[in-house]
């Protein structure tokens, strides 16, 4: 047991020296390159917050952008809604005073014609009964010619 005893005190003066090599190594690691490491990652985290939050903001203000936006071309749409529909008005009542003139002057034409047939019925009863007049003096003429031969002749 004494033997195992010292083998074990060599191994452990022998790990000595490896012991603080290492120690030694995790001083130097832990300067060297734990330590930026971590910063970088805490910077890192830093940046990607700063980003989040940047991004919310600049979401925020897209979203009012947007909404703002959007109003505007309601509003303009309403605008040119109503400019289209007074135009369309506009139109129609043009187009129903044509139709209204263009009405009155075919009644205006209608009133013309029917008075010139007036006239016209009324020269032609004139002209009839003037020929109707000769017409029968010419017949009673006749007859009463056919009526003196009739009665020479017998």
């Amino acid at each position: 047991m004494q033997e195992l005893l010292r083998q074990l005190e060599e191994l452990f003066l022998q790990a000595i020296p490896t012991v603080v090599i290492l120690f030694f190594f995790y001083l130097f690691m832990r300067s060297a390159f734990f330590k930026p490491i971590l910063r970088a990652m805490d910077e890192r985290r830093r940046r990607i917050e700063g980003a989040r939050a940047e991004a919310e903001t600049f979401q925020g203000e897209t979203r009012e952008k947007n909404h703002t936006y959007h109003e505007a071309l309601k509003r303009a749409r309403g605008e040119i809604y109503g400019e289209q529909e007074a135009k369309r008005k506009a139109v129609l009542e043009d187009r129903t005073r044509q139709v209204n003139a263009a009405r009155g002057e075919a009644q205006q034409r209608v009133r013309g014609a029917k008075e010139e047939i007036a006239k016209e019925l009324v020269a032609a009863r004139d002209a009839a009964e003037q020929q109707s007049g000769d017409l029968a003096g010419e017949i009673v003429r006749g007859v009463l010619e056919e009526g003196g031969s009739h009665e020479a002749h017998r």
